[in-house]
């Protein structure tokens, strides 16, 4: 319960809820210990409960300005415990490869109880928490390895093709699976690269990040066939050193990349890309987690309550303000309450298909789906009006500005500028009005999409 108070504390903050927002804080302040005889995963634990530790921490002392919650009694107790959950953390990464151990016992450190090996995203998903944590708490230990595993990751990829494998074995020193695409196993290791260089202003990852993009554009991108000028396309999934089709199927994360194309700026493409998922969700008022392009079927059909459609329709109609994704984020809405409200919540759907529901309800619904479909219709909410801030690959907010830039320690209490507002540096700039008056893509674009996918309009 204290652990769910935590990763959805900053959603609580964004609809104005300063009261349960407070409550959840202090509950966590109150409950939460990281001495526990338990092991977990490095990158959820990272990514849920480390980063919104954090988040929840600069609500409370640095964006007073946006959020306007305070708490007289506060003493930096969210940042005590992101401190130790780190440092617990730490046993992940001692050893000579660069690259962390998928897991770690919170007590007793490194675990082998399990098969050391790990997903790109795994190791490569770690760079904003740890980054961010290690100035908060004055201690570069924290940066240091994380940057240690983006720069091994980097050295580990394909030099046929740029392109990088999906799971890599710590034990074997290789690639347990050289499958590259950019959903599961994957797709936030690009969105950190790209995300690290909007914060931190790294230009080593902003360079990377665009070798990547390069190499995907290149050997991952498929046209619908027959191919023709401006035909549907998608991302399949091919082998790091070939770039051979390994499959055929997309899965329900490939989504989030519609979000990372949005800020890179390549908003045609994230358009067009978008379109699919939306053809997908008409089919069957949720996604599955893989379709089978070639067989035009399921070929996963469960639906946890993922978040990375809901995220990339909000991104664009930040981006484009055209208002065909509010209209899609309407459809969103509906096909959850209609299929997925359950007495206590919203439940996992076990099949698109059946609609029948699981007794299950993951944390990033309340952290990240909900969000995004709040933050979508909001459009007077302070956040949309800033424009400065980025949220992290759990949903978690982080602002540009140049305090993320510097190297502080909060639990001294000297001095500190005030951060300066750089959000002009990268605000999306909006469609011109013309094209807000019809559909972002063409009429026969939508109709080759839904012949790709057996949708009938």
């Amino acid at each position: 319960s204290s652990g769910i108070n935590a990763e959805y504390g900053d959603t609580l903050a964004i609809m104005g809820d300063k009261k349960e927002f407070i409550s959840a804080i202090q509950n966590v302040i109150n409950s939460v210990t990281f001495d526990q005889e338990s092991t977990v995963q490095v990158f959820e634990t990272t990514i849920r409960i480390l980063g919104s530790l954090l988040t929840s921490h600069l609500i409370i002392t640095e964006w007073t300005d946006t959020f306007g919650i305070t708490l007289d009694t506060y003493d930096n107790e969210l940042l005590s415990l992101a401190h130790d959950l780190g440092s617990r953390l730490l046993p992940a990464f001692d050893n000579q490869l660069g690259v962390p151990f998928p897991r770690v016992n919170l007590r007793r450190g490194k675990s082998q109880m399990f098969n050391q090996a790990t997903c790109t995203a795994g190791a490569g998903t770690l760079i904003l928490e740890f980054k961010m944590l290690g100035r908060l708490v004055g201690d570069p230990v924290f940066e240091s390895v994380a940057e240690r595993a983006m720069d091994r990751l980097w050295e580990l990829r394909s030099n046929e093709t740029g392109l990088i494998g999906n799971v890599y074995n710590l034990e074997e020193d290789s690639w347990e699976d050289p499958m590259s695409g950019i959903g599961a196993g994957i797709d936030s290791y690009y969105e950190y690269l790209l995300k690290s260089y909007v914060l931190f202003g790294n230009e080593n990852d902003l360079y990377r990040f665009n070798s990547y993009y390069r190499s995907i554009e290149q050997h991952i991108k498929r046209h619908s066939s027959p191919p023709h000028l401006n035909s549907p396309f998608y991302y399949a999934n091919v082998h790091m050193d070939t770039g051979k089709l390994q499959n055929h199927w997309i899965d329900s994360l490939s989504a989030a990349f519609i979000g990372v194309q949005v800020l890179h700026g390549d908003l045609e493409t994230a358009i067009l890309h978008h379109a699919l998922f939306y053809g997908l969700w008409l089919k069957y008022d949720a996604l599955p987690e893989r379709y089978n392009w070639e067989r035009k079927i399921c070929e996963y059909s469960i639906y946890p309550l993922r978040p990375e459609f809901a995220e990339a329709t909000y991104l664009l109609y930040q981006a484009t303000k055209h208002p065909f994704y509010q209209y899609v984020g309407e459809a969103i809405y509906q096909s959850l309450e209609q299929y997925t409200r359950a007495k206590c919540g919203y439940a996992t759907l076990n099949s698109v298909l059946s609609k029948k529901q699981e007794d299950r309800m993951e944390s990033f619904f309340l952290s990240e789906t909900c969000k995004y479909l709040y933050l979508l219709f909001d459009t007077d909410n302070p956040l949309n009006q800033r424009g400065d801030f980025i949220f992290t690959t759990e949903g978690h907010l982080m602002r540009v500005d140049s305090f993320a830039r510097e190297r502080r320690n909060v639990f001294n209490k000297g001095d500190t500028d005030k951060a300066t507002n750089i959000s002009h540096l990268f605000s999306c700039e909006t469609f011109p009005r013309y094209r807000q008056l019809a559909p972002p893509f063409s009429e026969q674009y939508w109709f080759d999409i839904a012949s790709l996918i057996n949708l009938k309009l």
